[in-house]
């Protein structure tokens, strides 16, 4: 509830008293952590040994480092820390302010791929499991299907390039080849796009036909559709760790034998 909304039920001066509520009665003034809130905030009772580090914007594109409480799931008191930027010696610097016999109680920390996570981690949280994030690991397999989509893309208007100009100097007009479904080779890696990222099921039927043209062009393609495919199936499916970790492990067999270095 606003203090506008206030003002519609009370019938008072909403803005006034969003005001006063801020100087004198939230106790804003005397806030032990304001002299730094810009910067940085601690909230070392709230420190639990499940804990994730991540980064995210908050406004006008400025990132902030977030730690919380992987146990209390957002809810009230899940916030450990946040810090202005993603620096490591800054967060590092921070976390360090928490006494370190809670710091070295904590069990997990959930992250993602970066350096400078994992520093903050190794540091501050010395004694903690490094957790990948399911989500980033399924973006980077993600991205790497669209990045070997991209690579025919390109060999593809090169291809139609240097067609077009075999047709020039041959005084002959260009028409290039179409697939049943009407799709010219560029058209049909750039249309393929968003059903690569789809499962097989939610497909429609143009998109199966395009996903049939597309994987009888480019096995690569498909073979690196199928491992994203399995490592989605793999998260979806409530695996305990036992169960999950080999058959992480033989996807990323696959993945190598196949060449195709998703994982």
């Amino acid at each position: 509830m606003t203090c506008h909304t206030l003002e519609e039920f009370y019938h008072i001066d909403g803005h006034t008293f969003e005001k006063q509520y801020k100087e004198t009665l939230s106790g804003f003034r005397q806030w032990e952590q304001l002299e730094h809130a810009d910067k940085w905030l601690l909230f070392p009772e709230n420190i639990g040994p499940c804990l994730a580090i991540d980064e995210s914007s908050l406004s006008n594109g400025e990132l902030y480092t977030f730690v919380t409480n992987r146990e209390v799931r957002t809810r009230e008191q899940s916030l450990v820390a946040v810090v202005a930027g993603t620096k490591a010696e800054d967060v590092i610097a921070v976390l360090q302010r928490i006494d370190e016999e809670h710091r070295n109680a904590v069990e997990e920390v959930t992250l993602d791929l970066s350096d400078s996570m994992r520093k903050i981690v190794r540091t501050a949280f010395p004694k903690a499991s490094r957790v990948i994030d399911r989500f980033h690991i399924q973006k980077l397999t993600c991205d790497a299907v669209q990045e070997l989509r991209i690579k025919h893309r390109w060999n593809a208007m090169q291809q139609a390039n240097d067609e077009m100009e075999e047709a020039r100097q041959n005084g002959k007009e260009y028409i290039p080849y179409r697939y049943l479904n009407g799709d010219t080779r560029k058209e049909l890696l750039i249309r393929s796009r968003y059903l690569l990222f789809k499962s097989a099921d939610k497909w429609t039927d143009r998109q199966k036909q395009r996903a049939a043209i597309l994987f009888e062009e480019y096995p690569d393609i498909k073979t690196a559709y199928g491992l994203c495919h399995s490592l989605r199936m793999i998260f979806a499916k409530k695996h305990n760790q036992r169960c999950r970790t080999p058959v992480h492990g033989t996807l990323v067999q696959q993945s190598r034998r196949s060449g195709i270095p998703l994982l």
